[in-house]
């Protein structure tokens, strides 16, 4: 015995009202907002439709199979229905945001307190990228570019990193086409110094700054694509010294007379011995001992780091085809967006990749 609340609801009748309720209503909406109402209401598992569906099991022979298909073309054509009407309110939103957001690139802005023209800004990056290099130009030293998609052979091989070594791994490297392609998005611009390791001949003083990639998710302090500044010595009788020497005038430079640095051992494939090179926090620096452990910018270990360096490893050397017994070199590098961060007190990635005017503009021209 079928139930006549279950029958009512089944029933043609029924199923023909609800759709038709259904579609008025999807009709009238007049915001995506109102759609995604009318979707629960009338598609949701508490819609007309799907009630009526849910009895369908009390149903037996041919009365099953008739209330069924019903039910279905129903629902098929709710379906539709609302797949149209998103559709069509999708382009008004997006109509709605064009003329709202419509500029007249025709119009003559002006200052309202200077009554003068805004001026426009270059990229902070760029400006010191460029400052950077006039360190170097007056110490002597040349700028080198290389290109941007490199052999693996130069990112890596060249550099004594070895096959296994986990820079290489696609989790941490942007391969072109394929991992067996052989050609990668550079991850640093080191591959730069082996360059001109192999066109030219010592002695070399050379800087490197470029954009360089990695599979980093955009946060506060990293970034997929960011900047870095390398630089290489290749001459007779360098040593460490030479080395700290001219890193201490680049901080200085940079960040005053005041700056402090420090070597602190590490380890890289290219260089031999290895350094990081760090600076004096300069957000704690003058704080009392416990007003320091409580710094975010050094985590209370009264220095941050800044870049890596060391010595070229002989083996690096030989590779580009220069004595080793007869030359020694030192290179170092850092990222842009750190000196950035670090010289103008920046907390947020964001800032640097978003091309907000508001932002660049506080750096002018830069000239």
């Amino acid at each position: 015995m079928v139930n006549s609340d279950n029958s009512n609801q089944l029933s043609s009748t029924a199923i023909q009202e609800a759709l038709s309720d259904a579609l008025k209503a999807i009709e009238s909406a007049q915001s995506l907002d109102q759609l995604k109402d009318i979707r629960i209401n009338h598609a949701g598992d508490k819609s007309p439709i799907a009630l009526a569906n849910r009895e369908i099991g009390n149903l037996t022979g041919p009365e099953k199979a008739d209330a069924g298909k019903r039910i279905g073309e129903a629902r098929n054509s709710i379906k539709n229905a609302l797949d149209d009407k998103n559709a069509d309110l999708l382009i008004k939103r997006e109509n709605e945001i064009l003329i709202s957001e419509k500029v007249d690139v025709t119009q003559v802005l002006a200052n309202a307190k200077t009554n003068s023209f805004l001026t426009g800004a270059r990229h902070p990056l760029t400006t010191i990228a460029e400052q950077i290099s006039d360190v170097f130009i007056a110490m002597g030293y040349e700028v080198a570019t290389g290109p941007e998609a490199e052999a693996e052979w130069f990112n890596f091989d060249s550099l004594n990193i070895s096959p296994d070594h986990p820079s290489r791994s696609p989790s941490d490297t942007f391969y072109v086409e394929s991992f067996d392609s052989g050609v990668v998005l550079r991850t640093q611009t080191s591959p730069v110094q082996m360059r001109t390791m192999l066109e030219k001949k010592p002695p070399i003083y050379v800087i490197a700054p470029g954009k360089v990639f990695r599979t980093d998710e955009l946060d506060a302090t990293h970034t997929p694509v960011f900047h870095q500044v390398e630089g290489l010595a290749v001459d007779e009788n360098l040593t460490m010294a030479n080395l700290k020497g001219t890193l201490d005038h680049l901080a200085k430079s940079m960040f005053g007379e005041n700056v402090e640095t420090r070597f602190r051992p590490s380890y890289f494939p290219f260089t031999e011995p290895s350094a990081e090179l760090d600076l004096r926090c300069f957000v704690c620096s003058q704080r009392d001992s416990a007003s320091k452990k409580e710094c975010k910018t050094c985590r209370g270990e009264g220095w941050i780091e800044w870049g890596g360096c060391g010595m070229v490893n002989p083996n690096v050397l030989e590779t580009a085809g220069i004595n080793s017994k007869k030359y020694s070199g030192f290179a170092f590098g850092m990222g842009l967006e750190r000196t950035l961060m670090f010289r103008h007190g920046i907390t947020d990635m964001h800032d640097l990749v978003e091309a907000d005017i508001r932002f660049t503009s506080a750096f002018g021209l830069g000239i």
